[in-house]
């Protein structure tokens, strides 16, 4: 059963997760031949934005990151473009739960003018706790772009927060430099939903 808005808004968190795991099944989900950003071949396929910019799917995603943020973290960041919504959606719901934490979003190239930052969003104190967050992790390397960058500018990285985990290799690049890894969704419980779902 999918929930209203404000019924997302007043669940529980595991009626939360629910809906958001029904989403990625509906939604982002699909069997197939597949070249992935890896240039890997998969039998599958996961289009996390379908979900986050999707606005129950973002509310989820904003109300269960939050759940599971340090209470020391001072703000939440992401490679372009998967992490758009998800950090958006994440410090949105946080001004709402009286908790506010910003975002930054981290380009892939220097912008070519202005600044020519890397780094989109306020500027924070040396030393923020920054928790980098993904909608998909393979291999790892997306979200570590934005995790070295974040380190260069001063801010402290300790770890990932995925929605999903295709378990290809993420999570040990990341213990490997030394971050804690985290998802909501393991591949295997999206792949038994969606058959249950397809039944």
């Amino acid at each position: 059963m999918t929930l209203t808005a404000d019924a997302l808004v007043r669940a529980d968190l595991a009626a939360v997760r629910t809906q958001l795991l029904d989403l990625f099944c509906q939604l982002a989900y699909r069997e197939g031949d597949f070249v992935l950003s890896s240039g890997a071949h998969s039998s599958y396929y996961i289009n996390g934005k379908l979900v986050t910019l999707h606005p129950l799917g973002a509310l989820a995603t904003g109300r269960l990151l939050l759940s599971m943020l340090d209470a020391d973290t001072g703000a939440v960041a992401g490679l372009t473009l998967g992490a758009d919504p998800i950090v958006s959606a994440v410090s949105v719901v946080s001004a709402y739960e009286a908790r506010p934490i910003p975002a930054l979003i981290i380009r892939k190239e220097a912008k070519g003018h202005g600044t020519q930052a890397y780094i989109e969003g306020p500027t924070l104190e040396p030393g923020t706790k920054v928790a980098v967050l993904e909608d998909v992790v393979t291999t790892g390397a997306s979200a570590l772009k934005a995790v070295n960058r974040l380190r260069d500018a001063g801010y402290v990285v300790e770890e990932v927060i995925s929605l999903v985990d295709r378990a290809a290799g993420g999570a040990e690049l990341y213990r490997e430099q030394g971050l804690g890894f985290r998802a909501v969704f393991p591949i295997d419980e999206i792949q038994r939903r969606a058959r249950q779902l397809a039944s």
